[in-house]
């Protein structure tokens, strides 16, 4: 696929660095850090954040975060550590009865593991995919309140806006929604999740998926602080992610806002002093 020429600074929100051959296969296709950064350079993203794809039941992230980390040096990604949890992310009465009787196991995120990371600076946040690895006990979260690190949220029909909002927003550490909170393809949750970005100061969302011309324009055109890009790589290759962007009806201040400005001020390391 040719590269991109658009002139702007690009950085991604949301991208996924599987760190072994085991997971390459999984996902049956090449998903290196090599690959990963070659795709990155011909749509003109300079930096990226990277955390692990999910891992077997029962298994947990500790390896993969710290080889995600290891992987990112001298390249344009930061790493952000991938966390799970005992508690069921529904809201139906099984999963609420569920959650009563959850107890933590020995995979599962513990708070002196949130205090490890968050001291380590080859971290520069983290990432939360509820319906794959369910969510954190109370104490993790209260943990990650003080951190006050920026957290990615894999958003959708299993985990959906009312329940980022019951479950998480509470806390208070700044929470970015991927694929504005409807994936996949749900327009109705995206457009529930623009109402919280009324109430939440602390709520941004991220364009990864989201394959609505009109949804995308209402998200930059009226949350113009508050929507970031992201590409979904390597699912979507950030080529069509770049140019889903690049083709809206929109200024280029817009564009660069999304680009550039609103995930460097979320997530410092992102800002342009950071390039390789």
């Amino acid at each position: 696929m040719l590269g991109l020429e658009h002139g702007f600074r690009i950085v991604d929100v949301h991208a996924t660095l599987d760190p072994d051959e085991e997971s390459v296969a999984t996902h049956g296709r090449d998903i290196t850090p090599e690959r990963l950064e070659r795709e990155m350079h011909q749509a003109g993203v300079v930096r990226a954040i990277v955390s692990p794809g999910k891992r077997p039941a029962g298994e947990s992230y500790l390896r993969v975060n710290n080889a995600v980390a290891r992987l990112s040096v001298d390249r344009p990604f930061l790493a952000f550590a991938r966390l799970n949890g005992p508690r069921d992310p529904g809201a139906t009465p099984v999963g609420r009865l569920r959650n009563l009787r959850t107890e933590r196991g020995d995979h599962h995120t513990r708070p002196d593991d949130i205090e490890q990371y968050a001291y380590d600076d080859r971290f520069h946040g983290f990432t939360l995919a509820p319906a794959a690895d369910g969510i954190p006990e109370a104490d993790v979260l209260e943990r990650l309140a003080d951190a006050d690190q920026p957290v990615l949220v894999d958003g959708g029909v299993s985990f959906p806006p009312d329940r980022l909002e019951e479950t998480l927003l509470p806390y208070g550490f700044p929470v970015v929604l991927g694929s504005f909170g409807g994936y996949p393809l749900e327009e109705s949750l995206m457009r529930e999740a623009f109402e919280l970005l009324a109430e939440y100061d602390q709520l941004y969302l991220d364009t990864s998926a989201v394959r609505f011309r009109d949804v995308l324009e209402t998200g930059l055109l009226e949350h113009p602080d508050r929507i970031l890009f992201g590409s979904g790589v390597p699912d979507v290759h950030p080529n069509v992610a770049v140019m889903e962007i690049l083709t809206l009806d929109v200024s280029e201040d817009f564009m660069r806002r999304v680009f550039t400005k609103n995930p460097s001020r979320v997530i410092p390391g992102l800002a342009a002093g950071a390039d390789l």
